[in-house]
């Protein structure tokens, strides 16, 4: 299973619902990176994604963006290859 990270907000309904879909296909660990907190991970995180919005997901070295676009790899069947490093 890749390594999963993902930034986010404490009172974020997307990113729970990412979260939600991460558990159900297997994956048990999710790096958080909280940027309400920590105003340097923001910096890092707009710079690296060029968005400002949470989720932002990162599954092994892919960027796969929002909760959207993980609801939309999931739905064209790419998420579970893609945890599986396939």
């Amino acid at each position: 299973m890749q390594a999963v990270k993902m930034y986010t907000t404490a009172v974020c309904p997307y990113c729970i619902r990412a979260k939600q879909v991460l558990k159900a296909k297997g994956v048990e660990v999710i790096e958080e990176i909280r940027i309400d907190t920590d105003p340097a991970a923001r910096e890092i995180m707009m710079s690296t994604t060029g968005r400002r919005t949470v989720p932002q997901i990162f599954i092994g070295d892919t960027h796969v963006g929002g909760c959207d676009d993980l609801m939309a790899l999931d739905g064209r069947g790419g998420l579970v290859p893609l945890l599986q490093g396939a």
